[in-house]
């Protein structure tokens, strides 16, 4: 299944109850389709995946496949303890997603024979497509990616690393040991302010949280990078994406909650996120405003 274009990763909206809004999502999900999304991937991280129990999982998939209405792909996130993997991975796949994107197992390191057993064991369960999620726990080798595509349902790799020396040896080591379509993607937080070095390795593709809230900036900077346009995507790298990326380090957990405070801001009322992350302060959101009505101006939205 070929993805292309920006993809969306749409946060969890949550209700005055706490519970999962799901009619909220739904307009979430159908709004950012039609603004051009090339794929549509929920619960993961920025749907705050780890905050989700097996039941919202399914409902948060059901809602997001029932939305795209088929006009795009949707990836469900999957990971964790093994058999909750698991069990995530054949709900998704009865929800109806058109594949997983297989984060890090919870907590522990193991070494590459374990993370390869890892992935087979969870990819095994399901007849879907997988893309597998480096970060954190979930360091790969070289020689791991390479025995993990002998699977036929292992299609892609996202890096959330950011180590360039490693993925430069993951993607010579995956082109000569195969010849079957295998997608790599960047995965970094804000993901558009490395898209440059990770082009210059021949990747790409990645994901946007900054759709989610702004998909006009989000499609402006991609045009721009795209198309060759290198004035106008240095001005969003340097007057948009770099200060928002310093206000997300401030504080831990605002990679997400930043986002959903974007979202909100913009009008469509998602909730707060759920511990351990926190919501941002006020003068923080203020600050989040002031860069989105830059980057609104910048490019012309």
């Amino acid at each position: 299944m070929r993805l292309d274009g920006v993809l969306f990763f749409p946060v969890t909206p949550f209700g005055p109850d706490g519970g999962l809004a799901e009619p909220v999502l739904a307009r979430h999900v159908a709004d950012g389709v039609a603004a051009g999304a090339g794929g549509v991937f929920a619960a993961c991280g920025t749907g705050e995946f780890s905050a989700l129990d097996l039941d919202e999982h399914s409902r948060v998939v059901s809602t997001a496949v029932s939305a795209t209405a088929g006009r795009v792909p949707v990836f469900a996130g999957a990971g964790g303890p093994l058999p909750a993997a698991k069990a995530i991975a054949r709900a998704a796949a009865e929800q109806g997603a058109d594949g997983l994107l297989l984060m890090p197992p919870y907590l522990v390191s193991g070494p590459p024979t374990g993370l390869v057993r890892y992935v087979r064991e969870v990819a095994a369960t399901v007849d879907l497509p997988v893309i597998i999620y480096q970060r954190g726990t979930a360091r790969f080798t070289p020689a791991a990616v390479a025995e993990l595509i002998e699977m036929p349902n292992i299609v892609g790799f996202k890096d959330g690393l950011g180590d360039f020396d490693l993925l430069q040896r993951i993607i010579l080591t995956v082109r000569a040991a195969t010849g079957k379509e295998f997608t790599f993607f960047n995965g970094l937080p804000t993901a558009e302010l490395t898209v440059p070095a990770y082009r210059g390795l021949g990747v790409n593709l990645y994901s946007s949280a900054v759709f989610a809230f702004a998909p006009q900036i989000s499609l402006a900077f991609y045009k721009a990078v795209t198309g060759g346009d290198e004035v106008l995507a240095q001005r969003l790298l340097t007057d948009f994406y770099l200060p928002l990326v310093e206000l997300r380090d401030r504080v831990p957990g605002y990679a997400v909650s930043l986002v959903k405070a974007g979202v909100r801001a913009r009008g469509l009322e998602v909730g707060g996120v759920r511990a351990p992350l926190v919501d941002p302060s006020p003068e923080h959101v203020a600050a989040l405003e002031r860069i989105i009505a830059q980057g609104l101006d910048i490019a012309g939205a």
